[in-house]
């Protein structure tokens, strides 16, 4: 099992949009590169569709090969890989870190995630997701007070895992 994504960041958007990776990711994506190091930028796609609101998702290369492939696995011409088709591979967008650790997000990623100033960096494991910081901020308030008003008062976050370790 490779390097997972793990924490939170906040990091500044300029006014050309350039937004730095934190070093923690970008460990994560350098591993998930085959072209790293020899290309010394590491890769990644970012996913922007509709279907994902808010926020923007960022797959290692080898992260989103997988995702691929099981999209060519489902039967041809089914409407299931036409639609996975559309909103995964056709409203993804691959691009490298530069040098100084950065990405520009063009001007259609900033306007669809609001993202101004500040943008949150929120780690998922296999992917992370790119937030305006505040809107972040509220969904994420939201949707673990609601998940917790469901659980017992005494609820640990380890007891949802089945303890296989993902096999």
């Amino acid at each position: 099992m490779g390097l997972s994504f793990t924490g939170e960041f906040n990091q500044k958007v300029d006014g050309k949009g350039r937004v730095s990776i934190p070093a923690d990711f970008r460990r994560v994506l350098e591993a998930g590169d085959p072209a790293f190091p020899e290309n010394p930028n590491p890769r990644m796609v970012v996913l922007y569709g509709k279907h994902l609101k808010n926020c923007l998702h960022v797959y290692t290369i080898e992260a989103m090969a997988e995702i691929e492939a099981d999209i060519k696995a489902l039967p041809r011409g089914s409407a299931a890989r036409k639609q996975a088709s559309r909103l995964i591979l056709g409203k993804a967008w691959t691009t490298e870190i530069d040098r100084d650790g950065r990405i520009v997000l063009p001007k259609e990623r900033r306007e669809q995630i609001a993202v101004e100033g500040e943008a949150t960096m929120a780690a998922m494991g296999d992917y992370f997701e790119i937030w305006n910081r505040a809107t972040y901020e509220a969904t994420e308030a939201a949707e673990t007070d609601a998940f917790l008003r469901e659980m017992p008062e005494d609820f640990d976050p380890l007891s949802l895992l089945d303890g296989s370790g993902g096999e």
